[in-house]
């Protein structure tokens, strides 16, 4: 199965990238994670996706409601959406320190236990805060983390909160909880690309998101790093996620450009790695063009297991 760890379905027009038209709801979302994308020669969609409020949707405006009632106002849609359709959705919780880390961390407990959410970001950019020196808004949250087990997402690639490395002294107190560098360290800000890879290959908890990186880097570094720690990942909107599939398709390709992969460890890098790390059954991918058609025409094949 093909699963994105990162999107953001909205039932309101985004506030901070101010996207146009109707609000990019979960049906807009389901209709592009169903595709078709055409993966070596084979029609496939994106089975499952991990969601989350816009960032920009997450603090707090004027009129809103603050502590565990706002984290619940803004976290609402996503809720939504994981009951209304659970075979394609799983919940990221979007957590601001801000509304009160004992808040935050209650409200991912109860999001967890309720919904069912396997996943918690932290954008310390959009919530302005240094990562590396506010730890004790930081541990109330990823104590939750550690003993629900849930991962981490990290919004990395920009200053001046959002550098992979500033995210070494959460990442290295909590040693069980396994942490995804989003973007692969690349977005409007900067490329660190080469710290997150350096911190992938340093630390056996930390992992790494498709999504963002340079083609020719995806490759570079998918030759190094352990075969479990590449997953696939989007930002959608505003990308579109067939860019990334492709991107993840030229591993399949001949050297240089390619490494020569075949077809079972790109399925890991598409969706197995993160589904065996939050308790969804890995699969094999489609054997033939007729297999791949049939799957689409019978709908998702993964369920999370409890």
């Amino acid at each position: 199965m093909i699963i994105d760890t990162h999107l953001h379905p909205t039932n309101v027009v985004d506030q901070a990238w101010r996207h146009t038209g109707e609000p990019f709801n979960g049906e807009r979302m389901l209709e592009m994670m169903d595709g078709p994308y055409w993966i070596n020669g084979k029609p496939r969609r994106i089975d499952m996706g991990f969601i989350q409020p816009p960032p920009g949707n997450t603090v707090w405006n004027e009129g809103g409601r603050g502590g565990r009632e706002g984290v619940r106002d803004y976290m609402a849609y996503i809720a939504e959406l994981t009951q209304k359709y659970p075979d394609r959705f799983i919940g990221n919780f979007n957590y601001n320190p801000r509304f009160g880390p004992d808040n935050g961390a209650a409200e991912l407990e109860f999001h967890v236990k309720e919904y069912g959410f396997k996943m918690m970001k932290l954008h310390a950019n959009m919530h302005a805060y240094r990562p590396d020196r506010a730890l004790d808004w930081l541990r109330p949250a990823l104590r939750k983390c550690d003993e629900l087990g849930v991962v981490v997402l990290l919004h990395t690639g920009d200053g001046p909160y959002s550098i992979p490395t500033q995210f070494y002294p959460i990442i290295r107190e909590f040693p069980n909880v396994n942490f995804i560098i989003g973007h692969f360290g690349v977005q409007t800000g900067g490329v660190y690309c080469f710290e997150a890879f350096w911190m992938i290959m340093d630390s056996p908890n930390v992992y790494g998101e498709s999504g963002w990186l340079l083609q020719s880097r995806i490759v570079e570094f998918a030759k190094e790093m352990p075969r479990d720690r590449l997953v696939f990942g989007t930002d959608s909107p505003p990308n579109d996620p067939g860019m990334w599939l492709t991107h993840l398709e030229v591993l399949c390709h001949e050297p240089p450009q390619g490494l020569g992969i075949g077809e079972d460890q790109l399925e890991d890098y598409m969706g197995n790695n993160i589904a065996r790390l939050v308790g969804v059954q890995p699969t094999a991918p489609p054997e033939s063009v007729e297999t791949a058609k049939a799957q689409l025409a019978a709908g998702s094949h993964g369920r999370p297991i409890d």
